[in-house]
């Protein structure tokens, strides 16, 4: 132990002694024991004799290679110490750029009113990153959405990313006051109406309405739904567990593309298939993967779709000796295709998403149509409602009886008491039929928790301002317009944008602007309110209907579709890979602001990025 400690204090002082040397050693020593020791350099060998000596330094060296000019002046050839080679003064380099379209952003939104749109997402070393987004009219009536930082969160609670935001906003200068919407994803965390991130921010500013974020897939947030429903939460995890079991391998996929030729070639011969170009085509069972583009009705047609072939794959993988472990899984994969609970819940699955797919799809345009939306919103709830009724029941149970027929499902007596499968069964409460559980616990049950879901995210406020949306655009022509109800509205709504004189006098104009506007050609041809806002500017009209193009600018902020998070992150993914996964916080974030924004970088010269340089901070100078 005495010689332990002995050795352990010999240690220290070592190390000590070696933490003391290198405070003392001079930029020269520095830099001859990174000569000596090339693993200290950036991951490569930067050395004039080397082969590799990086891929920033190759790139210098080949531009110079073809342009003489540039050859005299960079590198060993770069007056006194001006290489700019070293890491830091690039990312010094890269704030300055940052740093300029932050400040173009900001003069660009001005007094104007914008809209905020968070989102959070993980990079590739499982750190939390907030990309923040704003949305806004410029002053030539053109709606923008700008990427304006991402922000590293040790965690997501709501107050957490209120304070981030807040930090960001204040330290360039916005008022809080002028937001006027807030769009963020389903997570409890930011939609919450008591403590969420939205009823934070909605403390501060009354008027920052909460818009959920419709760029994220309808179907993910309406399947999370769903999954408050044990059952179709089984379902899911069984599904993805078939998926894979069948299609983990290539000599399964092999076989599962022979399984469908003899099902196609059977189905052909009872004459239930048409022969055509491009029909019947070999087909791939799909993932259902929880991402912001994808879909899980692709996963769950497909399994219906090949459920014949998906069940010969999976009996002869169970039976195959060779097999070994997998044979369980074979087993168990086929043993939950063929429960009755599990071909009910994939038809009833399939038909809700199917139902609610045209309007996730209308809803994920980069360019939104805000009257089809409202109008595809009202139409989904009527369909589920009424797939909720009596009548929809007995539809639907005919479907599956029918499925179940087809495929040899055993179907279970509807009439006999059903018992909960496990420990369950001592706690079941009370007993109940087959067909109570199906129709009450799982049927309805989901059903409920769609509309439940569609009711949260096309809340009252959001169903009334996009109303006033739907008849204001004029190539609707103005057939539900009625300016008195929409100043009700905008009294309701903007109370701190327009006083009582004022919507006085946009119900004048709005009068006018019907007018004018189904009379002139160059406006009765717009769809859009974006359009719509732009031409007022474009042709003068916004001067003589100021109140009108003040309310058009307040809706057209109000973040109803975007992607631009979603294009963020996969930027994100570009710059920060695995091989590039230890970025400081504030180099990711310019990195990305430089590449997302890169076309407000054209409005600036290198003079102002040098001179800008020059000005950070007084700089050693050897000749």
């Amino acid at each position: 132990m005495r010689r332990l400690c002995e050795l352990l204090d010999e240690v220290f002082v070592r190390t000590k002694e070696n933490a003391e040397k290198k405070l003392t050693l001079t930029y020269e020593e520095m830099e001859a024991e990174r000569e000596e020791r090339p693993e200290l350099r950036r991951a490569h060998d930067e050395k004039l004799e080397s082969k590799n000596r990086g891929n920033f330094i190759e790139l210098i060296k080949l531009l110079a290679e073809f342009n003489p000019e540039i050859a005299a002046v960079v590198l060993e050839n770069a007056p006194q110490c001006a290489k700019y080679t070293s890491p830091d003064i690039q990312k010094e380099i890269l704030s300055i750029f940052a740093l300029k379209i932050r400040k173009h952003i900001r003069e660009e939104i001005g007094d104007q009113k914008f809209s905020i749109i968070v989102d959070e997402t993980c990079d590739i070393s499982k750190r939390e990153q907030m990309a923040i987004v704003l949305r806004f009219v410029d002053i030539d009536g053109v709606l923008q959405e700008r990427f304006f930082d991402l922000v590293h969160v040790r965690n997501t609670k709501a107050l957490t990313l209120k304070a981030e935001i807040c930090y960001v906003l204040s330290t360039y200068g916005f008022d809080v006051q002028n937001l006027r919407g807030q769009g963020y994803d389903g997570a409890s965390n930011m939609r919450g109406e008591l403590n969420g991130l939205q009823a934070l921010v909605l403390k501060e500013c009354p008027y920052a309405y909460y818009v959920h974020c419709y760029a994220h897939r309808l179907q993910l947030a309406l399947v999370a739904a769903a999954k408050d429903v044990v059952p179709v939460t089984q379902f899911f995890q069984k599904l993805l567990f078939i998926v894979n079991t069948v299609d983990s391998s290539a000599k399964r996929h092999d076989e599962l593309h022979d399984a469908q030729v003899v099902e196609l070639a059977r189905l052909l011969a009872v004459d239930e298939l048409e022969t055509g170009q491009g029909a019947n085509q070999i087909r791939s069972l799909k993932r259902p993967g929880d991402t912001r583009w994808g879909s899980h009705l692709g996963s769950i047609s497909s399994l219906m779709d090949m459920f014949n072939p998906v069940s010969t794959v999976l009996q002869n993988l169970a039976a195959d000796s060779t097999a070994g472990t997998n044979r369980a899984d074979g087993d168990t994969s086929f043993n939950y295709m063929i429960s009755f609970e599990f071909v009910f819940i994939l038809c009833l699955m399939r038909e809700i998403l199917e139902i609610t797919e045209q309007l996730g799809q209308a809803l994920q345009k980069k360019s939104q149509d805000i009257v089809n939306a409202i109008r595809l919103v009202q139409t989904t709830k009527i369909l589920l409602e009424k797939m909720r009724s009596d009548d929809g029941w007995e539809t639907f149970i005919c479907k599956v009886m029918e499925f179940c027929v087809d495929h040899d499902i055993d179907i279970p007596n509807m009439d006999e008491t059903y018992i909960l499968r496990g420990g369950r069964a001592r706690r079941q409460p009370n007993h109940f039929t087959t067909d109570h559980f199906f129709r009450v616990e799982v049927f309805r049950a989901t059903l409920d928790t769609q509309l439940a879901e569609l009711n949260l995210k096309f809340n009252e406020k959001v169903i009334g301002l996009l109303s006033i949306c739907v008849t204001l655009v004029p190539k609707n022509g103005f057939a539900s317009f009625q300016s008195s109800e929409i100043c009700k509205m905008v009294e309701k709504y903007y109370p701190a944008d327009f006083n009582q004189q004022e919507i006085i006098g946009l119900e004048y104009q709005l009068n006018h602007f019907v007018v004018e506007a189904s009379r002139s050609d160059d406006l009765k041809r717009i769809a859009t309110l974006a359009e719509l806002c732009k031409c007022l500017v474009n042709t003068g009209r916004h001067r003589v209907f100021n109140l009108v193009d003040r309310l058009l600018r307040l809706l057209v902020t109000l973040p109803v579709s975007t992607a631009t998070a979603e294009r963020a992150f996969s930027t994100l993914k570009i710059i920060k890979t695995r091989l590039r996964n230890r970025m400081e916080d504030d180099f990711l974030a310019n990195s990305m602001l430089v590449n997302i924004e890169a076309e407000i970088l054209g409005d600036y010269n290198y003079e102002d990025i040098i001179h800008d340089f020059i000005d950070v901070k007084k700089r050693k100078v050897h000749f």
